[in-house]
Parts: structure tokens; C-alpha cells; sequence
């Protein structure tokens, strides 16, 4: 379902950006708006991942954490968008805090993943590949939000970086549906 719903979210991003016929605004000067929709993907993606993680980690301590991650999370979308207009500015700050928490319960997850004995090896959890895609990812991203406004030349190469993160996040999803085996889940 997280696919589809990325997949639908890049699309809508794309029509409003680049074809007329989709608007969220009327207003010209608004027109090619699309920020809202992927602040809002960002924090359903995020909300997924702690709830997955939230029934997955075993430790009661390391579930309570998840927990107060997840109304953190919520909290610090509420604060940004008071802060800035969720329908014409990325959310950054929410974005970053929301990548730390991600970041917290995935090594509470690895920590948890290294102590249990399993009968199945970890190169055929899709859950684990899922983790180090996301850790790839969301280890940096917060670096590229919060240094992206620097000037244009650091973009151009914070953008590069962001892309080649994206494709080892997916790559590491890919390869967990590939060689993933449902009885290693977990």
C-alpha cells in the first residue's frame, strides 16, 4: 500500500507542477504548488514506519519509546505548520524531527535484531532491508534539509545525494521484496 501511495503522490506532484489542468490553487502566482501534498505523504510515511516498528520491537521499553515518537512526530507537524504555511513551504523542521525519531527506532530495532537468535538469516527479512534502506536515507536527509538553503551550488550537489539516497532506499526495498521469506519477518 506504501508504494501505491507514493507512487499516486509523485504523480499528483508532477500533473500539479507541470500541466495546467491541475490545480490546488486558482491563484497564478500559486498554481504550481504541490509542497502540501508530499508534507502531508511525509508525515503519513512517517506514522506508518513508527506503527510498524511500534508492533514489531519486542521490548516493552522500546515500544513506550515508539509510542511517544509517534505523538512527537505529530506535535512537531502541528508546531511547523503554525510556524509556516503547510500549503506553500516544506515542512523542514517537522521533516527533521521526524527523521530523528525514524532514526531512534530503527536502532532500537537493530539493537533488538542483534541480541534475538533467529533460524533464519537476516538476508531474508524483508523488515531488515526494509530498516537499512530507511537508515540510508533518513541518516542524511535531515543533513540535506538543513543545509539545502545554502546557496545554489550546494543544492545542485545536496541534490544529487538526495537522489542517490532515494535509489539506495529503494534498492534496499527491492531487494527485501526479492530475496525476503515471509517466515524471517520480523
Amino acid at each position: 500500500m506504501l508504494i501505491i501511495y507514493t507512487f499516486f503522490t509523485e504523480l499528483l506532484g508532477y500533473f500539479i507542477k507541470y500541466n495546467d489542468e491541475f490545480l490546488f490553487f486558482s491563484d497564478d502566482r500559486y498554481a504550481w504548488h504541490n509542497v502540501i501534498i508530499y508534507n502531508i505523504y511525509q508525515l503519513i510515511f512517517f506514522l506508518f514506519f513508527y506503527r510498524v516498528y511500534h508492533r514489531t520491537l519486542k521490548k516493552s521499553f522500546h515500544r513506550i519509546w515508539s509510542k511517544y515518537g509517534s505523538y512527537l512526530c505529530i506535535l512537531a507537524y502541528i508546531v511547523n505548520s503554525i510556524i509556516a504555511n503547510p500549503l506553500h513551504n516544506r515542512l523542514s523542521y517537522a521533516h527533521i524531527v521526524g527523521s530523528f525519531i525514524l532514526i531512534f527506532i530503527l536502532v532500537m530495532y537493530f539493537l533488538e535484531k542483534r541480541s534475538e537468535e533467529s533460524l533464519y538469516p537476516q538476508k531474508h527479512n524483508l523488515l531488515f532491508w526494509v530498516s537499512m534502506g530507511l537508515f540510508a536515507f533518513y541518516l542524511i536527509f535531515p543533513l540535506v534539509l538543513i543545509f539545502g538553503n545554502i546557496s545554489i551550488d550546494v543544492q545542485f550537489y545536496l541534490r544529487r545525494i538526495l537522489l542517490s539516497l532515494i535509489g539506495i532506499m529503494y534498492g534496499c526495498f527491492i531487494i527485501g521484496l526479492l530475496i525476503g521469506k515471509r517466515q524471517a519477518f520480523r
